[in-house]
């Protein structure tokens, strides 16, 4: 496995962002979404375990000062969070003015604080009502969600440094190819709406994980299969945004100019590699026995340390500013998290080093949270006891190091992670 004790001191730049990702349904809880209807739960969630509603999450949508002490504490400088449309408009044209002041008070009280804000209007959550109508399943749904767009872009507009319209409008098990070529839509129309409020940099989030052939790229079907494979999942998302041109399998080109450069930068969730083998029905289930490890009691997608992704991504995406949205990993061992985020942000470092430009890295997540329909997985810098007070671990001190240094050191590595007792 990696180690740590080799890395020598690695500074980022002083304009480099470091922060944290959260998500409204995922840590306010009680968001009237459609993920709080019964009807719409599922029967497991995506770990295979059996789902389990969000509740109160971690409470944060009444301790938010909380969070954002957690942050300041790790010297953080960067603060991704979402709006709740279910909040806003629970009822289709009944608008909650009190619902966006309290996401406003939100986004000024990080500034206050100095930390530079990144908005997503839209993080899998939405209202019942939108959900009832279809949602992203069909382009006749486009006006509400562009009227949701203008009704909270006047009011936050001063307080949002970066904005994401849609996040990983391109994940499989989320969203039909169909609702991912609507979505490539939905964003551009609300881009350009955007834009007449903010010169803020706008984009949407992609889901990204590099699809490997299991055998390798000599193996014909393999290499195939992933070069298949990343284009419904990644290069439809790439070439639609460079060219205005939706293409996908199976089904017409879209033509949509409004699209094309409607992202000032790439916003990259990554956290894993898929390995493709096409002797497999579910042709992402192999892994490689020399580097795989057991994570979680339970089976999680976060099962191996693979930071080449990393370079291997901001190589793909140089011709536009890249900001890491998300990354991150959920384990039982917090020094093996320590391992992860030393290692990610190396191979970031050496990918700035050949040229990208990287405008921050945002870890996923702040807190131990609601995970789409389970808690079982713990992706958090910090954790909530039962009476959700809120715990930073120690990779949150190590993390918030990094961030205080803009730098990773071999102190940073002996205080936090070879002093770490956690095996």
């Amino acid at each position: 496995m990696i180690d740590l004790r080799e890395y020598k001191k690695t500074q980022f730049p002083d304009r480099f962002l470091f922060g944290v990702a959260t998500a409204g349904q995922q840590v306010e809880g009680n968001n009237c979404s459609w993920h709080d209807d019964p009807k719409y739960y599922g029967k497991e969630n995506y770990t295979g375990v059996p789902w389990v509603p969000a509740g109160r999450a971690m409470d944060s949508y009444n301790r938010y000062e909380d969070d954002i002490a957690l942050a300041k504490r790790m010297h953080l400088d960067a603060f991704r969070l979402s709006i709740e449309w279910s909040r806003i408009e629970p009822e289709q044209g009944q608008i909650k003015p009190e619902e966006i002041a309290h996401y406003v008070h939100i986004l000024e009280r990080l500034h206050e604080e100095g930390m530079k804000t990144i908005v997503t209007l839209h993080h899998v959550s939405h209202p019942i009502w939108f959900h009832d109508q279809g949602a992203f399943r069909t382009m006749e749904n486009l006006s509400y969600f562009l009227h949701y767009v203008e009704t909270i872009m006047p009011h936050i507009a001063p307080f949002a440094d970066y904005i994401l319209v849609l996040n990983e409008l391109n994940i499989p098990f989320e969203y039909s190819i169909e609702e991912r070529m609507n979505m490539l839509q939905y964003h551009a129309h609300a881009y350009h709406r955007i834009k007449q409020y903010t010169d803020a940099p706008v984009s949407s989030t992609i889901s990204y994980s590099f699809k490997e052939p299991f055998r390798g790229s000599f193996d014909r079907a393999d290499q195939v299969l992933a070069d298949y494979v990343d284009w419904v999942e990644n290069e439809f998302f790439f070439h639609a945004v460079r060219t205005g041109e939706i293409i996908m399998p199976y089904h017409e080109a879209v033509i949509c100019p409004e699209l094309k450069d409607s992202m000032d930068f790439w916003a990259v969730n990554t956290y894993i590699r898929q390995l493709i083998d096409s002797r497999k029905a579910f042709p992402i289930s192999s892994v490689y026995e020399a580097t795989h490890f057991k994570a979680m009691d339970t089976p999680i997608y976060t099962e191996e340390i693979a930071p080449e992704i990393m370079l291997k991504m901001l190589m793909r995406l140089n011709d536009k500013p890249v900001m890491i949205t998300e990354n991150g990993i959920s384990c039982k061992s917090d020094k093996r998290r320590m391992e992860y985020i030393a290692s990610m942000l190396v191979a970031l470092h050496q990918g700035m080093a050949m040229g990208a430009d990287v405008i921050g890295y945002l870890h996923w997540s702040l807190l131990d949270n609601w995970e789409w329909g389970s808690f079982a997985p713990v992706f958090g810098l910090a954790y909530c006891d039962k009476n959700y007070d809120r715990h930073l671990k120690k990779s949150g001190e190590f993390y918030g190091a990094i961030a205080h240094n803009k730098a990773l050191t071999p102190e940073i590595i002996q205080e936090y992670y070879i002093k770490s007792q956690d095996q």
